[in-house]
């Protein structure tokens, strides 16, 4: 993900970026929609970026929980009341306190919650949700050597020697070494370096805090994976402090104390593992904290995901080989409130079932297809089920980059980023879903049931017909594609549109260059349905930037190219066809701070005219790009724009 905090606006062939952070979760004419399902139990969750803080926030003796979330539109301290009590408990939906925190952490000191953000302590915290603060230390004091700033820079209190007075603990990043963009050779090996995460201890010396530099373990410094996020506590209850770390990917890893406690010696490094092999999360750029959250007397893990969702990591009290034995983790469940399907949500909107009323079938960052049934309508809006995870050949759908998928490197190895359109698309009257990804190849499952009763079968190349030259793609692609395969830019919506009307599905997309392409199907001497290269048709106003109400500025015609930036800039176009003025004409709502509306001008000489028409809210809701559908959930209430977010949420415009 390589702006994770800015936004990209992209355009008729310009790049915008927006560094300014969502002030509020207003949305003005956009609904965020909610699961309208009294009783439903979901996975707790936030947007983007989950900060958990576990504590006894409302001292009425079970742990609740605080997530800080930085993230757009849902930017803020979120409090989750824990209902129920237990080990695995279910909690309200979030409420919100506060903005959120950035790099937040919470340590416990004396069984006391102490909360910290980078070079300073939030005091009073539960009285005043981090609005006074006290100054611990100067952060320049450990970026100062440094290249580039840091993304993770987690601060923490303990003490570190047991000398009665409490130190410092700052766990932080480096990405210099990686860089971030287009270093795969041509046989796909990343050619930068990997990231480095660093823990240093800031020791309290006779009321002076002095920097002592990165802690070592096995001899060597502790460098994890970036993101470090270390977590002192005595996990294997032999009476020291071990410590554990995370890191930017999805993995734990042990150091154990070989000292003492006062004079504190770690091992080299291992992966937190149990009887099912390594513990790993769902997603990455995990955040974990340590605490006793369950009351038995054992340090737990409390982890957050990239998705805003938060995990259970339960210390049984066991060891085995010197490891303290963890429990898989569980995602904490929350009383059902807006509907939310991990983060960078695709929605489609479409009857999957043939029940008569529309349900939605959507992507998201970390790879998965979701199915989100409508239950009908209650009280003039939708009651939704669960997200439930659709398999494909019998195996849950997920798409991942692994090491070499994404063009940003091996960091991102567990994102997916599928975006769709689902049609029937090989005409046997069922409905067919159809996919780009990470890897910015177009494939599609088809639908091996029948009407009502959808089985998927295993992922297939969309097919293309070269007529006789080599497939284009974007030539920064250090892998090849197949003769008659079909491979764009990356995260860029394939949508499956009937565009000339003779009955056969065509994709209308971004083709390897940017621009906006017909890719018309036909079936050959044998009947296989197949797609021609595809055709720049598309013309509309190019833009020469946004006015102070986020508004393009209009200049002459050309050619739509959405994007022309290279490598990790590129692609991450979503869009859909529909009639938006009801004049007959395919129109085209694509992505940008909400949605921007293309309006159909008409015809001529085989190119098709569009004019800008200017974004449907004033509301952001992008970081990194949105995703439209239309939906016709039974009423007027029901009808509009529906709009998938970074934050994983659903928001409604009614027309």
């Amino acid at each position: 993900m390589k702006n994770c905090f800015t936004l990209w606006i992209v355009f008729a062939g310009m790049l915008f970026v927006d560094t300014s952070m969502a002030q509020t979760h207003d949305t003005g004419n956009l609904v965020m929609i909610k699961y309208n399902n009294p009783g439903l139990t979901v996975d707790l969750g936030v947007g983007l970026w989950a900060w958990p803080m576990p504590m006894d926030f409302d001292d009425d003796g079970d742990m609740d929980l605080l997530v800080s979330c930085p993230d757009k539109p849902y930017n803020g301290t979120y409090f989750f009341e824990n209902l129920t009590g237990g080990a695995e408990p279910v909690f309200s939906p979030g409420r919100r306190l506060t903005g959120a925190l950035k790099d937040v952490q919470v340590s416990y000191v004396n069984n006391q919650p102490r909360v910290l953000i980078p070079g300073y302590e939030l005091i009073n915290f539960k009285k005043t949700a981090g609005a006074e603060k006290d100054s611990l230390f100067p952060i320049r004091e450990i970026l100062k050597d440094f290249k580039k700033q840091p993304r993770f820079n987690q601060w923490k209190l303990v003490d570190y020697d047991n000398d009665g007075d409490v130190d410092i603990i700052v766990g932080v990043d480096d990405w210099s070494d990686y860089g971030w963009d287009n270093a795969f050779n041509s046989k796909g090996k990343w050619v930068n370096g990997p990231l480095h995460g660093y823990v240093y201890l800031i020791e309290n010396v006779n009321g002076v805090y002095v920097n002592q530099g990165r802690i070592k373990a096995g001899g060597k410094e502790i460098d994890q994976y970036g993101a470090p996020s270390p977590n002192f506590a005595d996990f294997d209850g032999d009476g020291d402090l071990d410590l554990i770390c995370g890191e930017f990917l999805d993995k734990l890893t042990w150091f154990e104390n070989t000292g003492t406690r006062e004079k504190p010696v770690y091992a080299k490094g291992q992966i937190l593992s149990n009887g099912g092999g390594m513990i790993t999360m769902d997603l990455e750029m995990i955040i974990p904290v340590a605490v006793d959250f369950d009351g038995d007397g054992h340090v737990d893990l409390v982890v957050g995901d990239e998705d805003g969702r938060v995990a259970f990591i339960r210390n049984t009290g066991k060891v085995k080989k010197g490891m303290p034995v963890f429990r898989s983790p569980v995602y904490f469940k929350q009383q059902a409130d807006h509907i939310k399907f991990g983060a960078l949500v695709t929605p489609y909107s479409i009857d999957w079932d043939d029940d008569g009323d529309e349900d939605i079938i959507a992507g998201n960052s970390a790879g998965y297809i979701g199915f989100i049934e409508n239950l009908g309508n209650n009280d003039g809006m939708p009651r939704w089920a669960a997200p439930v995870l659709l398999k494909a050949g019998g195996t849950t759908i997920r798409i991942q980059a692994g090491y070499n998928g994404s063009i940003q490197g091996p960091a991102e190895a567990k994102w997916g980023y599928t975006t769709l359109s689902v049609a029937d698309w090989d005409g046997d009257g069922l409905k067919d879903i159809i996919i780009n990804s990470i890897w910015g190849k177009v494939q599609w499952y088809k639908n091996m049931g029948k009407k009502g009763a959808p089985v998927l079968g295993s992922i297939q190349d969309v097919k293309t017909d070269w007529q006789g030259i080599a497939p284009k793609q974007p030539k920064w692609n250090w892998f090849k594609a197949n003769p008659d395969q079909l491979v764009t830019q990356w995260r860029t919506t394939p949508c499956a549109f009937d565009w000339n009307g003779d009955g056969m599905m065509d994709l209308v997309m971004l083709d390897h260059e940017g621009y906006l392409a017909y890719f018309e199907r036909f079936a050959d001497a044998k009947g296989n349905l197949l797609l021609k290269p595809g055709q720049r048709i598309f013309y509309g106003s190019r833009s020469s930037g946004f006015d102070s109400k986020h508004q393009v500025i209009v200049n002459e015609p050309g050619l739509l190219r959405l994007n022309v930036k290279d490598y990790g800039a590129s692609g991450r176009v979503k869009l859909t066809i529909t009639d938006w003025n009801n004049d007959g004409k395919p129109d085209i709502v694509l992505n940008s701070l909400n949605a921007s509306v293309l309006l159909n001008l008409g015809e001529k000489n085989g190119k098709v005219y569009f004019e800008e028409t200017g974004q449907v809210s004033d509301k952001v809701l992008a970081g990194h790009t949105t995703s439209p559908t239309m939906v016709s959930w039974g009423t007027n209430a029901a009808r509009g724009l529906l709009i998938g977010a970074e934050d994983g949420y659903l928001y409604l415009m009614k027309r």
